[in-house]
């Protein structure tokens, strides 16, 4: 990471485990000596609302919890839509993506109040928007290992296979075992292995 502060928003909606994500991401760097501010901001998240995670890393000082507009670095996405709304309000020319291809509705579609964006449109703004972008079937390859919660580590994985996060697989198995119960581990890192092979078989 050559910016400092380098500013990191991980997004999503309630349920897909963004939170967790975010101090996974928090924990590895804090323990490779960076300083690390996390700050949240929650939408109707126990009924699919959006929920999101600022990450705001330095080697020299602690910063403030909120990553201001169009200053974001990296934009880690659960959710199609959510990538998009984010971009708009912290993407620059420079940022770069890592999302997740499976849409979540929220309950204003669901009930037909709301249309969701057309997914091959949504892609194009998300593209327009950062100056790079991984998409990867995060869900999918979650639900193969039996949780789709798992998806939140399975872009983790992905955006440190494309050089977006220094963050290893030793890094990650400490930092589960950290936050979870020790069973947990070996899930995890096959969900982070997974996003690492998504990202290196599309270079």
């Amino acid at each position: 990471m050559l910016k400092d502060p380098f500013n990191i928003i991980v997004t999503g909606v309630g349920g897909q485990g963004n939170v967790l994500a975010s101090l996974i991401i928090g924990a590895i760097l804090v323990d490779e000596g960076y300083k690390v501010t996390i700050g949240e901001t929650y939408g109707a998240s126990q009924r699919g609302g959006s929920v999101m995670s600022h990450i705001r890393i330095s080697r020299t000082r602690q910063y403030g919890p909120l990553i201001p507009p169009r200053s974001a670095d990296l934009v880690v996405a659960l959710e199609p839509a959510e990538a998009a709304r984010v971009l708009g309000q912290f993407g620059n020319p420079g940022t770069t993506c890592v999302v997740n291809t499976r849409t979540v509705h929220p309950v204003d579609v669901i009930s037909g109040d709301l249309e969701y964006p057309d997914p091959d449109r949504l892609r194009e703004k998300i593209r327009f928007l950062s100056s790079r972008c991984y998409f990867v079937a995060a869900t999918d390859a979650a639900l193969e290992l039996g949780n789709p919660v798992l998806a939140n580590i399975v872009v983790i994985g992905a955006a440190a296979g494309g050089g977006l996060l220094p963050i290893t697989q030793d890094q990650l198995e400490k930092a589960i075992s950290d936050y979870m119960s020790p069973d947990k581990v070996e899930i995890n890192r096959k969900a982070f292995l997974a996003g690492m092979k998504m990202v290196s078989n599309s270079q």
